[in-house]
């Protein structure tokens, strides 16, 4: 499962953190590690950075000094492919992501040397560092600023088809990629961070169906923070049902075991499960007709019937007996360490239904069933196993 996908169930999270902090309502803390390789997939596999750098327009280089001191110009230079990018991810304790990104530029253009006019390859190797701050958070969206962009550059290598390259070349090219390079890359680092914003919102904020019952809501509650250990997000859930009420849940704080060494903790507060239940377990009344039936067993043969009533007169005494079984309130689950429970109610009904169409109540039970629950993910979703005690 890709962090991506990761991300879109991350409503999931209730009961994690690296530290015992308490935090309110459905809560998730993420690794550093996580974090890495959710903004390596968004940024540099999808070639998010590599479609906005193609884009970029580098100024002519010009200088004196090439060969024979001759006039050197370099134009058209162009971005041709972004080698070996990398990404690493540090987390600003109250501030937020430090992102940074190394990656060896190849860049292609026409070199210009007194008369001589040919192509230049350039390598120029590139780091960028940008602090991400989140702010102005409103109805589950937030804004992603930059702050302090640094971009360095490291080796330059340049190739021209002929050899015939001086070091003044060499000093210009690099003099003239130093003042421009920065002031045009950090826009684009700017760019790219707001659309992958704009991908990670929409998996914090959407309406998951549940079957015709209902729906799941779920979106940022407040501003994600950061520690030196986990980015923390805090979320709203909602569960409808159809018509749109809100089966309520308690969302009080609660504290959190710690993340260990796990990218993502997925937990689930009780509360918010027994409101999803209430949608999922809307199991319609089962009626059972107990009918006649034989059981061969070699050369014995055993009738089994329901139980007739020949002396009673409003009876009948004819029509055999039916169980009727209905869901009573709401399911609830409990949970305890290494256990979970799902408690049902369910009406048990014993009637006849009678040769003129009405149906006789002999016997209504209510009896509560205690269900072991074996809790697993399975392709994204939370899956509970249901067996009987």
């Amino acid at each position: 499962m890709t962090m991506l996908k990761l991300f879109g169930i991350i409503f999931f999270c209730g009961l994690l953190s690296p530290s015992q902090e308490v935090l309110s309502g459905l809560s998730c803390a993420i690794s550093p590690g996580a974090m890495q390789n959710v903004l390596s997939d968004a940024i540099l596999q999808n070639g998010l950075l590599q479609q906005h750098l193609q884009g970029l327009v580098l100024p002519n280089i010009m200088g004196e000094g090439g060969l024979l001191n001759s006039p050197t110009s370099i134009t058209g230079l162009h971005l041709v492919k972004v080698r070996l990018p990398k990404l690493s991810v540090v987390l600003l304790p109250g501030i937020g992501v430090q992102l940074t990104i190394a990656a060896k530029l190849e860049l292609s253009g026409n070199c210009l040397v007194g008369l001589l006019s040919e192509l230049i390859d350039i390598l120029v190797d590139v780091n960028i560092t940008a602090n991400i701050k989140c702010t102005n958070f409103e109805s589950g969206t937030v804004q992603v600023i930059i702050e302090d962009c640094l971009c360095i550059l490291g080796a330059v290598k340049i190739k021209l088809l002929s050899g015939l390259l001086s070091l003044s070349v060499n000093e210009i090219v690099l003099n003239q990629l130093t003042a421009t390079l920065p002031g045009l890359l950090c826009p684009v680092v700017d760019i790219v961070v707001n659309l992958v914003n704009i991908q990670l919102l929409g998996t914090l904020n959407a309406v998951i169906p549940v079957g015709t019952a209902g729906t799941i809501h779920y979106q940022l509650a407040s501003l994600p923070f950061t520690s030196g250990l986990f980015l923390g997000l805090d979320l709203d859930g909602a569960v409808k049902q159809v018509g749109g009420s809100i089966i309520p849940h308690d969302s009080s704080p609660s504290a959190l075991p710690p993340l260990l060494d796990k990218l993502l903790v997925l937990g689930l507060r009780q509360s918010f499960l027994n409101a999803a239940l209430s949608l999922l377990l809307q199991i319609p009344p089962q009626t059972f007709p107990c009918t006649p039936e034989v059981v061969t067993r070699g050369a014995r043969a055993a009738t089994s019937t329901c139980p007739r009533f020949p002396q009673c007169s409003t009876c009948l005494g004819t029509s055999p007996l039916s169980i009727k079984l209905m869901l009573s309130g709401n399911p609830l689950i409990l949970l305890e360490e290494n256990r979970a429970t799902v408690e049902l109610s369910v009406m048990i009904q014993v009637f006849i239904n009678r040769l003129d169409g009405s149906i006789l109540n002999l016997l209504l039970l209510k009896a509560d069933l205690g269900l072991n629950a074996h809790v697993s993910l399975a392709g994204g979703r939370l899956v509970l196993g249901l067996s009987l005690g």
